[in-house]
């Protein structure tokens, strides 16, 4: 069975639709599943949402991505844990092959990545060189990312140190359990971040990284895009 791990905090306007996109997919690719939405502090109608379209709901109280992503998968029953952002759309097509690829014997792996909606040139120039340098390096952007429960657990889960880029730590620890792949059929996440933070706030974003590296990554401070109130 495919467990689906979906965090989430604030989520009630994007979830809905994330959550109809992944069902319509599991059921075409005929594999039997569950969905899981862990709702972390949220003060909206997030788990109503999650409810409301099928999904069950653990609330927790962490604020902390990986922590949050790690309940989901303590609660789920399936083989197959599938973890996707709230705000990602995914489709039977690019769900079919990371079940091909489980069914292969890969111990995980995760897809490409495409904007939704109406971006700037240079954003889609990024994202395909980003794209082409996960494919490269073998990491899973943390929006869609698929392994097994064995090889999940070998790897200790997604690290808990870590407030951000947990997704990139996770799939080196997973490549050391066994193959690790990046489809190169893609899954479809909103431009929120673009629309709702400045260039400038990303770019002092990158500097302190290039400054502090993996320390700025251990608390929440300075990590806004991820953890800041959102202005959208």
């Amino acid at each position: 069975m495919i467990s689906f791990v979906i965090p989430a905090h604030n989520e009630s306007r994007l979830l809905a639709a994330t959550l109809q996109a992944l069902q319509a997919a599991a059921r075409t690719v005929a594999e039997p599943f569950e969905v899981i939405v862990v709702d972390d502090a949220s003060d909206d109608g997030t788990a109503q949402v999650a409810a409301d379209n099928g999904a069950q709901v653990l609330q927790v109280e962490h604020r902390h991505i990986a922590a949050t992503r790690n309940a989901g998968a303590a609660m789920a029953t399936g083989e197959w844990l599938v973890f996707v952002d709230a705000d990602t759309l995914i489709d039977a097509t690019v769900l079919g092959a990371a079940v091909g690829a489980l069914r292969g014997g890969a111990a995980g792996g995760g897809a490409r990545v495409q904007m939704q909606g109406e971006v700037p040139w240079h954003v889609r120039a990024a994202t395909a060189f980003f794209a082409w340098a996960f494919r490269l390096t073998g990491i899973a952007p943390g929006c869609f990312l698929f392994c097994t429960r064995t090889a999940f657990d070998a790897a200790g889960g997604f690290n808990q140190a870590l407030y951000a880029a947990e997704d990139v730590a996770l799939s080196r620890a997973l490549a050391l359990q066994g193959r690790f792949v990046i489809l190169r059929e893609a899954v479809h996440t909103s431009a929120r971040k673009l629309h709702t933070f400045s260039m400038w706030e990303h770019l002092k974003l990158v500097l302190r990284f290039a400054w502090r590296r993996q320390h700025l990554l251990t608390s929440r401070e300075h990590l806004d895009l991820w953890y800041g109130k959102r202005r959208d």
